[in-house]
């Protein structure tokens, strides 16, 4: 049931030479390294490295992305450096490589966490009963709150982001992220990012913010009983912690919602919370008022549909091969009639 990596997708090779001469250096000849790929994940990507009993994750850029504007793999790598002494529940980092001789792209190491990561079908064999899957919603939940509840004062973490006009900002750099990568009419995704800009809510809490904080993003133990690590966070930051949460409800799919979305994972199973749920728990938890949710939960779908979209139109340029990205626009538009529903009637229940 754990995370299997495979072999490697046509076009996303790593040079084994060229990596195994960095490793030889770095850590001495332990072995020939072999590589192999996790199937998930629709950004950075991540490797399997195995030296004889040594396993490292790889995780790098993706191929015809613009690294200078994002997928900052030292930024990543300090950011897991930052957290883990007060929050161990992240990957140890070993080893950060800026050098694009190695494989033409900047990259590092973490520690491989072994255990359960559900994506969008259950791992086989495993049966997700209600019973498992309302406690393992309400450890998600919790398990938020603990991240946001992160002591922000240190230097390293405080180094992490600006949270003063952090809402407004997020919302005009959103905007202006899908304007770049808008491949397609999509006339509701236009109406939700003029609503967002018009309705910004006051800033009123500070925290450490994962901004991708999903089911797909978490380790679980074999039982089910434990989250052993949350993975990539490479958009971690400092700002306003409800817009964490609403990107985290933006993923969080109800059965009566659009098909196209059913991809964001397995929170339409039965004795899953419902978004509501989520919400009052989140606020029970951390004792902050969600005021005005919606707006935190049109944001969030604005923001996955806009990450999507940037995906697809490398899809489009031909920058990327995997079959996957071929159907992507269907779920920007998915996202967008979502946000426009919920505005219209101011409900987390649409």
């Amino acid at each position: 049931m754990t995370d299997h990596p495979q072999q490697t997708r046509p076009g996303e090779e790593i040079d084994a030479g060229s990596l195994q001469a960095f490793l030889d250096r770095s850590f001495g000849n332990t072995g020939s390294a072999e590589i192999r790929q996790f199937p998930g994940g629709y950004s950075n990507l991540t490797y399997l490295v195995s030296r004889g009993p040594e396993e490292y994750v790889l995780r790098r850029p993706p191929f015809g992305a613009n690294v200078k504007s994002g997928h900052d793999m030292e930024r990543e790598f300090k950011v897991l450096s930052a957290v883990r002494p007060q929050y161990p529940n992240v990957p140890r980092p070993v080893l950060y490589c800026g050098d694009l001789s190695v494989i033409g792209a900047p990259f590092y190491l973490m520690e491989r966490v072994k255990g359960v990561i559900l994506r969008s079908r259950p791992p086989q064999g495993l049966s997700l009963t209600p019973e498992i899957m309302h406690r393992l919603s309400t450890s998600w939940v919790d398990n938020l709150a603990a991240i946001h509840a992160i002591d922000v004062k240190g230097p390293e973490i405080a180094a992490l982001g600006k949270p003063e006009g952090y809402v407004q900002r997020q919302v005009e750099g959103w905007t202006k992220r899908y304007r770049n990568a808008q491949t397609d009419e999509i006339p509701a995704l236009e109406r939700v990012a003029e609503w967002l800009a018009t309705h910004l809510p006051p800033e009123r809490y500070v925290s450490l913010i994962h901004n991708d904080y999903k089911y797909d993003n978490l380790v679980f133990s074999p039982d089910l009983r434990e989250i052993l690590a949350v993975l990539d966070w490479e958009m971690a930051t400092i700002g306003d912690p409800l817009m964490d949460l609403g990107t985290s409800l933006g993923y969080w799919i109800e059965p009566g919602d659009p098909e196209p979305m059913r991809m964001f994972g397995l929170t339409v199973l039965p004795g899953n919370l419902n978004r509501r749920q989520v919400a009052d728990r989140y606020a029970g938890r951390t004792g902050r008022d969600p005021g005005n949710v919606v707006f935190y939960y049109a944001f969030g779908l604005f923001k996955i549909g806009v990450i999507v979209q940037q995906i697809y139109a490398r899809y489009r340029k031909g920058l990327t091969q995997d079959p996957r990205f071929a159907g992507l626009i269907h779920v920007v538009q998915a996202c967008g009639s979502q946000a426009v529903k919920a505005i219209d009637r101011d409900s987390l229940q649409v």
